[in-house]
């Protein structure tokens, strides 16, 4: 059973305030003295008593009204097929190129435009999942938390295409994807998708951190690489120099294969060949799943004034119907 909060309940203090129409009216005072000779009338009986209770009603459901009624949110336990996702999406100033490695003109989409449409749909086939989205470029950022609310994911995506910076700390990226999933769901299907059209240099010290969090959480990592026309892959092997400077992708790829969760890279050059990788993750994520359904607060507060207004109305009509007595009428 759904209890009914108030925001100020003091508020409710002044309802015995609403009995004032019982006893007294708000018609007209007449001229007769007196009906009591009169044959009795039930319908004027019953027009009294109700426009009494009228008053009533309008004055309880506007101080109701007042005191901010409302019905508190409710969790359910769902059970559903799908995983906890959380897109770590690239927002460095490359990914406003295009595939070709320069700037979209005409028809062109960049890689930040073309990822959108891309995971938009993604998520769409995906009605039951719990999606989060957070994005890195200089700095991490929160986006939205894990939700089962398609519409709300697909709104942080649509922002992923405004411009971005030049940098790509993917290190505190990952760091904030990681804290995204409680502790309590490690036995559910969990899974990073890190999009990005390029890879940073993370510090020895960091890796540890990244390296010890990815055991503790237990997610699975994909990397959808981005791969502009003509740059480094994450195969590639350097012409002499082995450094992570040299090569940032390849050894980020090897820095992921050491984490000792499971991993996998997709190196995509186009939309089509992005649209196949992430066809392969949705195959591969699909597992039972239990998840709480939070429902927000329901608002009581516009019930109770419609109420109050239409019990209003109904008095301004009655005095409105009144029938004005001249004295010389009034006498027997």
């Amino acid at each position: 059973m759904t209890v009914t909060s108030f925001d100020r309940p003091e508020l409710l203090l002044l309802a015995p305030a609403a009995i004032a129409p019982l006893l007294n009216s708000a018609l007209r005072a007449s001229a007769i003295p007196s009906l009591n000779c009169a044959p009795e009338d039930g319908v004027s009986g019953i027009v009294h008593a109700s426009l009494k209770l009228l008053g009533v009603v309008a004055l309880l459901a506007s101080l109701a009204g007042a005191a901010g009624p409302f019905q508190p949110g409710e969790e359910f336990e769902r059970i559903a097929e799908g995983a906890q996702i959380v897109m770590l999406i690239d927002r460095s100033g490359s990914m406003n190129e295009t595939f070709a490695g320069r700037s979209p003109s005409g028809a062109e989409e960049s890689k930040a435009a073309a990822a959108k449409r891309i995971l938009k749909a993604f998520v769409d086939s995906r009605r039951r999942d719990l999606v989060g989205v957070a994005a890195f470029s200089t700095s991490p950022m929160l986006v939205t938390p894990l939700s089962d609310h398609p519409n709300v994911t697909k709104a942080a995506i649509d922002a992923m295409d405004r411009p971005g910076l030049d940098y790509t700390n993917i290190a505190r990226g990952l760091a904030m994807a990681l804290s995204m999933f409680r502790a309590g769901d490690a036995d559910q299907s969990r899974a990073v998708l890190l999009i990005s059209d390029g890879a940073g240099v993370i510090d020895p010290k960091v890796q540890d951190d990244l390296r010890a969090d990815f055991k503790k959480t237990r997610v699975n990592l994909y990397w959808l690489f981005l791969r502009s026309e003509g740059s480094p892959g994450i195969y590639d092997a350097s012409d002499g120099d082995e450094s992570p400077q040299a090569a940032p992708e390849r050894h980020l790829d090897l820095y992921f294969k050491s984490l000792g969760a499971p991993y996998r890279a997709f190196e995509v050059e186009g939309p089509k060949a992005t649209e196949e990788a992430l066809q392969q993750i949705d195959r591969l994520e699909r597992r039972p799943m239990r998840y709480i359904e939070k429902l927000p607060r329901r608002d009581l507060g516009g019930a109770f004034f419609a109420m109050a207004l239409g019990a209003a109305a109904l008095l301004l009509v009655a005095k409105l119907a009144e029938v004005r007595l001249s004295p010389a009428r009034g006498r027997l």
